[in-house]
Order: structure tokens, then sequence, then C-alpha cells
């Protein structure tokens, strides 16, 4: 697997975003992920298109944009225009994805489906083929700095031999209570994508944390 590192901005300072976005730069990131809620699907507000484009200019790291909405097909284009690169959709907030995924990647951006704790794995089966990826929520979304839901690992393993069965090599991202501790852990269990947020932007060297959570991951998959 390829251990992906994707700081969390839900967890940075606000008022100067292009500096937290150097500070995890220089620590050799992948993806800049950006967790963007309603306050109706979830019950918190945090950013639009508007800052996603703001910073698009400021890195060349690829953006990895959340949809924690409701209604998440009006807003697509937008998000594109901004400058993701990867999108992803919560297959709890409608049914029928398969307008949504294929437009995403008409645009030639990745397509993924995010998944909450409670919900199950059959809600997305009959979408293995049609995504480029898929999310993990190891917390119930909608607030950062939450801990880490042991509950949810077995579904990573789950999600990770359905993928195997049909000859699916494609990244599975977990979000939420990612550590340096909590990383070997989602990484035994099939996860190559670590979204963390308050582990890197609440440590004294946000840089330096991206490196030993990735030090941590790949530690684990070399044991594998």
């Amino acid at each position: 697997m390829n251990i992906k590192i994707a700081p969390s901005l839900l967890a940075a300072d606000f008022s100067d975003l292009a500096r937290e976005v150097k500070k995890v730069e220089s620590g050799g990131c992948d993806l800049i992920h950006f967790d963007i809620m309603d306050g109706h699907f979830v019950p918190n507000i945090t950013m639009g298109p508007l800052v996603v484009a703001a910073l698009r200019d400021k890195t060349d790291i690829p953006f990895d944009v959340h949809l924690m909405i409701e209604n998440p097909g009006k807003y697509i284009d937008p998000f594109i225009k901004a400058g993701a690169n990867i999108i992803t959709v919560h297959v709890e907030t409608c049914r029928g994805f398969t307008y949504i995924i294929d437009h995403i990647k008409r645009q030639g951006i990745r397509a993924g489906l995010a998944l909450n704790p409670g919900t199950s794995l059959t809600e997305i089966e009959s979408y293995l083929d049609r995504v480029d990826f898929y999310l993990l929520m190891m917390v119930n979304p909608g607030f950062g700095g939450q801990e880490f839901m042991p509950d949810v690992l077995p579904k990573i393993s789950s999600l990770r031999q359905l993928c195997l069965n049909r000859g699916l090599e494609v990244d599975i991202e977990v979000d939420g209570g990612i550590t340096r501790e909590t990383a070997p852990r989602v990484v035994k269990e099939g996860a190559n994508v670590l979204v963390a947020g308050s582990a890197i932007f609440n440590s004294p060297d946000p840089s330096a944390e991206v490196t030993k959570i990735r030090q941590a991951a790949e530690k684990q998959e070399g044991k594998l």
C-alpha cells in the first residue's frame, strides 16, 4: 500500500490558513483535507468553495474535499471550480449516487464515497466498481478532536477484503482520531490514506508530526 497523510484544516488556525498549509507541506504531506460542513447533515458549519479557492494558488498539493453536506450534487461544480482534486460525498446524504460519481469523474476529479461509523458496507457494495476510493469515518462526523472509535476497525478490513475479492486496488481513507498511536491500527486493517487534524495542528511542530504519523504507519505497513 502507498501510505498517504492528509492533514485536516478543520483543526488548523483559521486566521492564517496559508501559513498552516505551508507547515504541513514542509512535512511532506500528500493531501490537504477540507472538511466541508453545512450545519444540516452535521451540526457544525465550517467552510465553502471560497476558502478552497483562496488556498489553491498557495500550494501544489492535491486538495481532498470531504462534503459532509446535504444535497452534495448541487455543490460539486463550485468545488471543482475552486480547485478540488478529490471530492468525497456521504452515502447517507441521498440515494442514487451514480449520477454524482459519474459527474465528478467526467471532470477529471477523483470521486469517493464516505460512510459514518454506524453505516453498513452493504450501502456501498453496488458502487464498488464505480468510485476511486472510500472514506471510513472513525468518529461521528461534525466536530474535530473526537476520540477514535476502535469498533470501526473491522469495517476497514471487511472493505479491503471486498475490494480484493473484486480485484480492485483502491485507496481506503480513514478520518477521525488518527494519531501516531492509532495510525498503525488502521493500516493493519487495510487503510492507506490517513486524515489527521488535531494530532497535527495542535502539536508543537505540525511539520514534524506529519513525518511521525507517516513513520508510525509505514512501520506497521512493513509488518504486513
